[in-house]
């Protein structure tokens, strides 16, 4: 990290700035030039308030060489992290496949739709207890029951189960949960994050409607800081000007991230578009992008379905789909689970 300062800069206020920084741990060093002095920062820069820099009288600028995410970052961990969830794992060149349908509604539902999903080749069973929705009247998830009733199809099928938190108050309830997920919405609820660095499980760590690729990093940065590197970020779609899909997925992310960053990448196709019609392609296309898993909504009954029916497929839609994935898979030298 450069910080350039102001040309009027008082000798008593730069003072001031280096001694911050050498609280921090940071070497700055002070360079004079013909036209502009700076000073140069060695040592671990993510612990720098760059708005608290900018704040100070005696500077202009702040400039960054150097990603601000450190743990998160493949230039300090050049190997792909492989994350364990049972005897599944993620990130290991096989493709892991996260389907079940949005919100858990009852014991029959959540059942026979994980039975229909782990036929057709799914390997871990999502489904959502907490709902966070846009609407206050929308169906908000059966909340703590719903995780029991995942358990139960989770002791029926043998797949692990993913499930979204929303607040750090019903932490225990995950207890028995394999992965847990952070919603777009909640991925800089920097609380809930650093709640989750401090546990042991797998989080799936889903990219914001608006956010940048290095926020989605940096929010896992978060989590990692806490000592949990279990981590698998999700792209999920992003909000731009287009209104024909409910968001637009951002294919590139996927080799972005994997450029960037040692951690494996899901993607979610259902949210991505939110048109049950696009969900094949757009499978097939993060499978070809290098996606680690993906994450598909899938409903025995669409049509009845209590929330987000339009973007889950049927069991037999997900059974056809499944089997191209599988062929697309298996073109590129992976295995499916």
């Amino acid at each position: 990290m450069i910080i350039i300062l102001r040309k009027d800069a008082q000798a008593e206020s730069v003072r001031r700035l280096e001694d911050a920084l050498k609280a921090k741990g940071i070497s700055p060093n002070h360079i004079e030039g013909a036209n502009q002095n700076i000073i140069g920062l060695v040592g671990d820069t993510s612990v720098v308030d760059v708005d608290n820099v900018l704040a100070q009288d005696c500077v202009e600028s702040v400039r960054r060489v150097q990603e601000p995410y450190k743990k998160a970052n493949r230039k300090f961990h050049p190997d792909d992290t492989v994350i364990s969830v049972k005897d599944k794992h993620i990130g290991s060149g096989s493709l892991q496949i996260m389907a079940g349908p949005c919100s858990v509604e009852n014991e029959k539902q959540i059942i026979s739709t994980a039975v229909a999903c782990k036929e057709a080749g799914a390997t871990m069973l999502r489904g959502g207890a907490f709902k966070p929705r846009t609407s206050p009247y929308s169906f908000q998830g059966l909340e703590g029951e719903g995780i029991k009733l995942l358990l139960k199809a989770k002791q029926e099928t043998g797949m692990p189960i993913v499930t979204e938190i929303m607040s750090i108050a019903d932490l225990d309830l995950f207890a028995d949960v394999d992965v847990i997920q952070v919603g777009a919405r909640n991925m800089q609820n920097f609380k809930l994050l650093k709640a989750l660095g401090q546990c042991d499980k797998p989080i799936l760590l889903k990219r914001g409607l608006a956010n940048t690729l290095e926020e989605l990093l940096m929010s896992a940065e978060y989590i990692m800081a806490g000592g949990n590197m279990n981590v698998i970020l999700c792209e999920r779609g992003i909000r731009t000007f287009e209104t024909m899909t409910r968001n637009t997925l951002d294919i590139s992310a996927v080799p972005l991230l994997k450029q960037k960053s040692h951690l494996p990448v899901c993607v979610d196709p259902s949210h991505a578009t939110g048109i049950v019609s696009l969900i094949e392609s757009m499978s097939l296309a993060s499978v070809a992008a290098g996606a680690d898993a993906l994450e598909i909504e899938v409903h025995c009954d669409p049509k009845s379905a209590l929330s987000d029916g339009g973007q889950q497929l049927t069991p037999d839609k997900f059974a056809e789909i499944m089997k191209k994935v599988k062929s697309l898979a298996e073109y590129f030298g992976r295995t499916m689970g």
